[in-house]
Order: structure tokens, then C-alpha cells, then sequence
């Protein structure tokens, strides 16, 4: 498969161990390479991993990344989309195309602001309908958002079809 057709997730800062599994998992199942970008809030390492007992981590096309911009500087030709709540854009109102890279911030806080002001064009949120809830589980933002690009992209249909 070709890097620059395939929509890729990044993590900046996770720090929940079981949303970061989950995520995993999903991007192993859908051949979604996984960028995680900064210090984590716990291990990656290979004992950690075979402890928790994550029988799928060898199919995570996983890649690790010091900061943002060496994210950015490793691919230098991809679109990179912002998912947070302050944006006013809803990512079902986005045309994803192959090699969008959807960048996710740290559950507690979100992606810096910086990051976002500067990015605002592609800044995309999740609409929720009821106002007393602040966001959603970050694994399941991931899900939600990350289904809807392999959708729009095609990448759910087989050559044969």
C-alpha cells in the first residue's frame, strides 16, 4: 500500500492507557498507521505491551514522534486535520482524501492552542448534542471520525467490486 494513500491518526500526548489500546487496536484492524506524538502518560514498550496482554500490538504499524514537528517534517506531503471541541467545522462536513493524517490531542486538555489558531482552516469537531457534555472518550472520537474518512476514501471497497 502506498503511504501516501492511506489516512494515518496521530496521538498527541496520550495519557490514558485502555483510550490508547483501543485506538490500537482500531488502527491495527483497519491497517491505519498510528502516530504517537510525545511523551505518553505510561509504557509502550514491549513487556508493557505483552503484560497488558495486547495480542494485536504486532499489527499496529506504529511510528513515534518527539514533538509535533518532527510528526510534520516525517510527512512532509500530507494534509494534517485538527479534531477538537472548540472548532466550529463538523468533520461530516469535511471531504477527507487520501493521506489526511487526523490529529488527535491529550484527553484531559486537547491539542495546544497554538496548534489550533494556526490551523483553524483545518480544525474539525464532533457535534454533540447535548450541551452539558464537553467532549467525548477519545478512543471514540477516533472511531467516529477515523471510520468516516476510510468511508469517504474508499478504502472499505475491494479491487473486485
Amino acid at each position: 500500500m502506498v503511504h501516501d494513500q492511506i489516512i494515518r491518526v496521530a496521538l498527541v500526548e496520550p495519557e490514558i492507557p485502555p483510550n490508547t489500546g483501543n485506538i490500537a487496536r482500531l488502527c491495527a484492524a483497519t491497517h491505519t498507521p498510528l502516530h504517537i506524538v510525545g511523551v505518553t502518560g505510561f509504557r509502550l514498550d514491549e513487556r508493557a505491551v505483552r503484560r497488558a496482554g495486547l495480542d494485536y500490538w504486532p499489527e499496529v504499524i506504529l511510528h513515534r514522534h518527539s514533538s509535533l514537528s518532527d510528526l510534520h517534517e516525517s510527512l512532509p506531503t500530507t494534509r494534517f486535520l485538527y479534531l477538537t471541541t472548540k472548532a466550529d467545522k463538523a468533520y461530516s462536513d469535511w471531504a477527507f482524501c487520501k493521506g489526511d493524517c487526523l490529529v488527535f490531542g491529550r484527553e484531559t486538555r486537547g491539542l495546544p492552542e497554538t496548534i489550533l489558531k494556526a490551523n483553524w482552516d483545518r480544525c474539525l469537531t464532533i457535534p454533540i448534542l447535548n450541551p452539558k457534555i464537553r467532549s467525548l472518550n477519545l478512543a471514540t472520537a477516533v472511531g467516529i471520525v477515523l471510520y468516516e474518512a476510510l468511508r469517504q476514501t474508499q478504502a472499505f471497497r475491494t479491487p473486485n467490486h
